[in-house]
């Protein structure tokens, strides 16, 4: 670890040493500063590191002093001294784990309507006002790209987008089937039903990561379908565009223009490409072992709200809470926080593993 700790230490040396000498390049002297930036708390932690070393190995040299009240001294530092270093040594191995590059992205946020009926299309509404209400928590901003909406207030699919730092790195544990256990308000027997919905979440991408050709594409323009009234448009703005290779349909109709609908589109596209190509490198890497925890399969129930319990429980971390009219505000950085702690848990062991 020490010779890898050297190499980033240089490194980021060298970094300080360029934005020095960088001048009027803009561009390149904030790549250097971002760069160095990244390796800040390693460094620091380095440092720390090695002069915890040097202090013991001291004080061992001290614990063979003749003199009682020298070797007393050096006997309770070593006992300061040992517990630390081993702290140290689990975070450094932490800061040294190359971490997601999508972490720090904004997020695509898709929800869908699954088994039950219109209680599951309510449930995704739920589940919606859920994550726009833990994203004003975070001081973030969101937007709806695309709704299908049945007429009691709930939704069929539903794609919006939260825009914040790190906002990925929170919620990129929620794709998974959400389950609802709740007597619906339309069930006269008081009999409790079972739905579910579907959540997925994706890293934002640009064009530059991901090129589509136009070639690849096709595009079908429509009028929007709304409410009736003012609400339907009389020009077709409304956009579908269907990619070739992989027969992914993405269609937009919220906006009043077609360029906009079609940015839209186009943004959930990418973003879906993005995803099913990391899934693929991440399945190919054999040290990457898909966990429970990692990004949640899209098939295996990740969670249950029961509301006659008014318990909100996380089968992946065996977490529950019973404030579930509180985890319906917003209130859900219980189960991200384990839920990240678990993951990076598991990625620490497997470096572990990797390394002997």
């Amino acid at each position: 670890m020490l010779e890898k700790l050297s190499g980033v230490e240089d490194r980021y040396e060298e970094l300080t040493r360029l934005l020095e000498q960088v001048g009027d390049d803009y561009r390149a002297a904030a790549d250097y500063a971002k760069e160095r930036s990244d390796l800040e708390q390693i460094v620091m932690k380095s440092r720390e590191y090695r002069d915890t070393l040097k202090k013991l190995t001291e004080a061992r040299v001290l614990q063979q002093d003749e003199d009682i009240d020298l070797k007393t001294l050096a006997d309770l530092e070593i006992l300061e001294l040992e517990p630390r270093i081993e702290t140290l040594e689990q975070e450094i191995k932490s800061l040294l784990i190359p971490k997601d590059p999508r972490d720090e992205r904004n997020v695509i946020v898709e929800i869908r309507a699954g088994t039950g009926g219109d209680e599951a299309a309510l449930f995704a509404a739920d589940l919606y006002r859920m994550y726009t209400h833990y994203a004003e928590r975070q001081g973030w901003k969101y937007e709806v790209l695309s709704q299908n909406e049945i007429g009691i207030g709930g939704f069929k699919e539903i794609i919006f987008q939260i825009k914040g730092n790190g906002a990925y790195s929170k919620l990129k544990y929620e794709s998974g089937v959400h389950r609802v256990q709740r007597i619906p308000s339309t069930e006269s027997q008081g009999r409790i039903h079972t739905s579910t919905a579907t959540v997925v979440v994706l890293a934002e991408v640009d064009e530059l990561e991901v090129n589509i050709p136009d070639s690849d594409i096709h595009i079908d323009v429509f009028k929007s379908a709304g409410a009736g009234g003012q609400n339907v448009q009389k020009n077709s703005t409304a956009i579908r565009i269907t990619h070739l290779p992989t027969n992914i349909v993405i269609a937009c109709q919220d906006e009043r223009s077609q360029l906009q609908n079609k940015l839209r589109a186009m943004s959930i596209l990418r973003a879906r490409l993005y995803e099913i190509e990391e899934l693929k490198r991440q399945q190919e890497l054999e040290k990457t072992r898909r966990s429970q925890v990692g990004t949640g399969e899209r098939s295996e129930k990740i969670r249950t709200y029961n509301y006659p319990q008014s318990r909100v429980t996380d089968h992946r971390i065996n977490l529950s809470s019973y404030n579930l009219a509180g985890v319906m505000e917003g209130d859900i950085d219980k189960f991200l926080e384990e839920l990240s702690l678990k993951s990076e848990t598991e990625r620490l062991s497997t470096e572990s593993e990797d390394n002997e």
